[in-house]
């Protein structure tokens, strides 16, 4: 038997280091040529390393949320033959180690990413880690199996959070009628299991006053740490960044979406089954784009290291999307060359992408400005933060039907917000204002959407 080392490799575009977000085995398993062994992310993308050989985990070279290099050790494996390692080389982590490093870890690892990611149902595998080998405490256990056989019953001691205490359901219910935390009470029957006399027992100790606890009224002191790791780190970053990097210019407007509705409802009805369903967001989608043609410094990004603003002819629109990882921004390019189904096409076939984990690394980055709505979550008013190194975002709030004074008559009228931040550094307040009145124009005007460039 050999020893084969599996080093971070090299995933091209000048990337010197990774983040480890999820390891597929553990300590102790057997795995197969091209199996998945961790996931590791990069500025854009989540991306698996597989097994290049068969054998048996030795040892694991990091925990979920470490930042390695590439060309560091990532696994250690034992397979047939020589290996590419001598047995006796240090490994960079012991197994056992890692092995509990691991365990400690999994209950906050983090779920799927865009690109890749690990399976949900990998944390409870993992979480077992590898036996613990016999150390140099060892001999000392018959000693302290038979003190603890003769020394007088211990108090109740607390479990550990998360640390599920063996009781009959009947036990649970009564223990929760009862107002009685079931890691408190100390279990009388096989393997610790806590009975009804037990339940009795603690209330005896407690005295007249532990009753007096009313059902579902209970203290709770459960805590539970979760790392910031994978892409929600991404995100945090990115947003430390944009908020640090940017003063912000927040403008929200009204605008009534009535006509726009009926518009969206008519096409529907006429085109729906052949074109496909048209939600709001392809329409705003394109009233932003003709409106940005007069505001070609709001459809840029700006390298504020070297000092320089790029504007764009072309409308590279990102579309925030949420998934069950985080807020991802696939980026629809070409948004200036599509009609209204194209758009509504391509900004589902982009959300779907994301939120399979199967989104392309180009489809996620390039953005020149973005777009992003909560849908029925949207409130009142948002105040969104821009994608850096974008200087531009705007935000849908929801759809409300309100009473509206027309030409001296009450009527009901469906009203939205648009919530939208601009790089003040290189957006005029009164430039961005004047957009948002334009793209307010186009929506209450919707024909105007359907008017081909001059």
């Amino acid at each position: 038997m050999g020893i084969h080392i599996i080093k971070m490799p090299d995933i091209g575009e000048g990337i010197a280091e990774v983040e480890l977000v999820g390891w597929h085995v553990k300590v102790g398993d057997i795995v197969a040529e091209d199996q998945p062994l961790a996931d590791v992310m990069t500025d854009k993308a989540t991306v698996e390393i597989p097994s290049p050989v068969v054998g048996k985990v030795v040892a694991l070279g990091g925990n979920v949320g470490d930042t390695m290099a590439v060309g560091s050790e990532l696994i250690r494996l034992e397979v047939e033959g020589a290996g590419n390692a001598k047995a006796d080389a240090a490994p960079a982590r012991a197994a056992s180690e890692t092995a509990a490093d691991t365990a400690a870890a999994v209950p906050q690892a983090p779920s799927r990413a865009a690109g890749g990611g690990i399976a949900g149902q990998i944390a409870a595998g993992m979480a077992s880690g590898a036996p613990a080998a016999p150390g140099a405490g060892a001999p000392a256990a018959p000693a302290a199996a038979r003190q603890a056989a003769t020394a007088p019953p211990r108090a109740a001691q607390a479990r550990q959070p998360g640390e599920r205490p063996l009781a009959s359901p009947a036990v649970r219910k009564r223990a929760w009628d009862m107002g009685i935390e079931l890691r408190f009470v100390q279990g009388s029957g096989p393997a610790g299991r806590i009975l009804h006399e037990d339940l009795d027992a603690h209330l005896q100790g407690q005295g007249a006053a532990a009753p007096a606890a009313r059902a579902g009224y209970r203290e709770r002191h459960d805590e539970e740490q979760v790392p910031v790791v994978g892409l929600r780190r991404k995100i945090a970053q990115k947003m430390q960044e944009s908020k640090r990097r940017i003063p912000h210019f927040s403008y929200v407007e009204e605008i009534d979406v009535t006509e726009l509705e009926d518009l969206r409802a008519q096409l529907n009805r006429k085109y729906g089954e052949s074109r496909g369903k048209l939600t709001l967001l392809p329409l705003l989608a394109r009233a932003m784009v003709i409106a940005l043609r007069d505001f070609p410094q709001i459809n840029a990004r700006y390298d504020d290291e070297a000092g320089v603003v790029t504007r764009y002819g072309a409308v590279h629109l990102g579309v925030a999307t949420q998934t069950d990882a985080g807020l991802i921004v696939p980026v629809l390019r070409h948004a200036e060359a599509r009609d209204i189904w194209s758009l509504a096409e391509e900004i589902a076939r982009l959300a779907q992408a994301v939120r399979d984990g199967k989104a392309e690394r180009d489809a996620l980055s390039g953005s020149t400005i973005t777009l992003t709505s909560l849908g029925a979550l949207g409130g009142i008013v948002s105040t969104p933060v821009i994608n850096h190194p974008e200087v531009g975002i705007v935000g849908v709030n929801r759809i409300v039907e309100r009473p509206v004074i027309r030409q001296g008559a009450v009527v009901a009228r469906k009203l939205m917000n648009l919530s939208s931040s601009f790089d003040h550094r290189v957006v005029d307040g009164m430039d961005a204002a004047q957009f948002i009145q334009a793209v307010r124009a186009l929506l209450e005007q919707p024909a105007l959407l359907f008017v081909e460039a001059p």
